[in-house]
């Protein structure tokens, strides 16, 4: 248990007070993030309260927000204020229970903060678990829910370029929003219902479970105590935190405990007095084999149905036991992502993974192909005994038993050295962190064998560097033919990295067809485009350019001064792979064609762009 040292309180705020990168009233120049990625000065904003006692003075270095191992940062481009707050968090609310209204949103912060009607019915419905759950006392959990269309960009977004360095599992998808929720419920005779009720949510476009998760843990306990200065105070610290950069270790301060952060992937620490508190970071659930417990003979088959898309219920006693278990199922595809889609244009369920906790929906969701029911998740003593897989139809009452009700055949043959390999880890009290790691490592190669057929047939249709010419089109990629794909697992398939048997062609049919192929193969597609992209540029760059305008009229001169233009908008829109170097050097052959040109020509092209 962590436990803060000391009564840490924030100093005064109200108009912003000044710090290394706020000037007065949110105004100043503020140093240490760009519009392209850079490494921030460690140190660089430090936390604006005062020290606890032992802390030896106010805190730098490795007490401030800040990054360990970069180089000094850069003066950059003046941000807003909360810029740097929403790099992790669009924002946080407080959701209630109204007598009249039922679930209702009391606070967002910061006040400026935009959310929609329907973001808000969203956020209320999914923060406060259902009646029948009976969640006495304090519950974590998080959902995700769409945003609404037509929402303008954020100044943060050349951020989004560090997504490629990020694993799938921590990438950032634009269409939605995670919500982190911390719920407290206890008996309170002065209220009409006789219960208070009440959830802070932290609201990101980031997947970082363990970290807000620790977050929250951090603050909402002492939030439910002194209410919304110190929700203020809270977001002021978040708003001094250093950009979430790939690689770097960061230093997140956050009222009076310093967590040491490494995305991806790495450890979240929280530090405090010298000592060290080692918790996971990142997406994928760190209790893979406690949330699998309950349906302990059958992983391969769960592998299986997530791999393929199908739609999934996991009916489980809490929001805490509902949310680790769909997380849980999500990692067991990794590296590969899971391309999820709430609605439907068909009556057939959609390709979902979908948690609840409610009882009722086991009359509501039998139509769905595929439900795991979950009791409480307890790692017994004994190793766990084989439950068959059940027929739907067995799934109408409320007092259903544990297990897996499909009826679905797996393409592939049971492995039993996993399950003999876990069995004897209960057997020999293994830790369940150990656990975990066994079966994570077990799914990572199960997917690895699948995926690396498909990633080296993709790789073949990617045109050969000496066709690409600078004064053509980038060559297109060639057409994914699956007749094509499936001749090539007679020599390159599976087999060479898994010792698994089964009809691995079916599995691979049925894989074409699933959503998760097509938004695999739709990301694969535009990071070769891109790489295309960037192999042109860099012919362009390896050309004599000025020559060539020499030995043509001004206004093909003109027209290639506007196309390389046009080329650096769209690296820089895009976020082309493209080295810094080659860009520099495109932008020295576009200043020297001009220079070449009459002047009133120079005066033209000058003022249509950035050279």
């Amino acid at each position: 248990m962590v436990v803060p040292g000391g009564a840490a309180r924030p100093l005064p705020r109200g108009p912003r007070a000044a710090s290394p990168t706020h000037g007065a009233g949110g105004g100043g120049s503020r140093q240490g993030w760009c519009r392209r990625p850079c490494h921030v000065t460690r140190g660089g904003a430090m936390a604006l309260r005062e020290p606890g006692p032992g802390s030896g003075g106010a805190r730098d270095g490795g007490g401030g927000a800040g990054a360990e191992g970069g180089r000094d940062a850069e003066p950059c481009l003046a941000l807003l204020p909360w810029d740097r707050f929403s790099a992790w968090l669009h924002c946080v609310c407080v959701v209630g229970f109204d007598l009249e209204l039922g679930q209702a949103v009391e606070v967002i912060y910061p006040p400026h903060s935009k959310l929609t009607d329907k973001e808000k019915t969203s956020i209320c419905y999914l923060s406060f678990p259902d009646s029948n759950s009976g969640c006495l006392g304090d519950t974590q959990f998080c959902f995700r829910f769409r945003r609404s269309p037509g929402r303008k960009v954020s100044l943060c977004c050349f951020l989004d370029q560090l997504d490629r360095d990020l694993p799938v599992y921590l990438k950032k998808d634009p269409a939605y929003y995670y919500g982190y929720v911390y719920f407290r419920q206890v008996r309170d005779k002065s209220l009409k219902r006789g219960y208070f009720q009440k959830s802070l949510v932290l609201i990101s476009k980031l997947p970082y479970v363990h970290l807000f998760r620790t977050v929250l843990k951090q603050i909402a306990p002492e939030y439910f105590e002194k209410s919304e200065a110190f929700l203020e105070a809270v977001c002021s610290d978040v708003d001094h935190w250093p950009p979430p950069i790939p690689g770097e270790i960061l230093h997140l301060p956050i009222m009076g405990i310093i967590m040491k952060v490494s995305i991806p992937p790495g450890t979240t620490q929280i530090v405090q007095n010298m000592h060290q508190i080692r918790i996971p970071s990142g997406y994928v659930s760190q209790s893979v084999f406690r949330c699998f417990c309950p349906v302990f003979f059958h992983i391969q088959m769960l592998w299986e149905l997530v791999l393929l898309g199908e739609p999934l219920v996991v009916m489980a006693p809490s929001p805490s036991e509902s949310s680790e278990t769909v997380l849980a199922l999500v990692s067991c595809i990794s590296p590969l992502n899971e391309f999820k889609e709430y609605t439907t244009r068909t009556q057939a369920p959609p390709s979902v993974i979908l948690g609840v906790t409610n009882p009722f929906f086991a009359k509501t969701l039998q139509h769905w192909p595929h439900i795991i029911r979950i009791g409480d998740i307890k790692l017994p003593g004994d190793v766990p005994k084989q439950v068959k897989v059940k027929k739907l139809k067995n799934l109408k009452t409320l007092d259903s038993k544990p297990g897996v009700y499909t009826s679905y055949k797996p393409y592939l043959n049971k492995d039993e050295e996993i399950v003999k390999q876990l069995q004897k880890g209960v057997q020999q009290k293994r830790p369940t962190e150990a656990q975990s790691v066994i079966l994570r490592r077990y799914f990572l190669e199960l997917t690895e064998s699948f995926i690396i057929p498909l990633e080296r047939y993709v790789a073949s249709l990617m045109p050969l560097q000496k066709c690409i010419s600078p004064w053509k089109s980038p060559p297109q990629l060639r057409h994914f033919s699956q007749d094509e794909f499936m001749k090539t697992l007679e020599k390159a398939g599976p087999q060479l990295t898994s010792g698994l048997k089964g009809d691995w062609i079916g599995l691979y049919r049925h894989f074409l067809k699933s959503p998760n192929f097509d938004g695999w193969f739709r990301s694969r597609q535009k990071e070769m485009t891109q790489k295309l992209e960037a192999l042109h540029l860099e012919a362009l760059c390896n050309e004599n350019l000025v020559f060539w305008s020499q030995k043509h009229t001004e206004v093909e001169a003109v027209d290639l001064v506007l196309k390389l233009k046009n080329k650096l908008l769209q690296a820089d829109r895009e976020h082309l792979p493209v080295k810094t170097d080659t860009l520099k050097k495109l932008q020295a052959h576009i200043h020297d064609i001009i220079l070449a040109l009459p002047d009133d020509l120079q005066d033209i092209l000058l003022k249509t762009g950035t050279t």
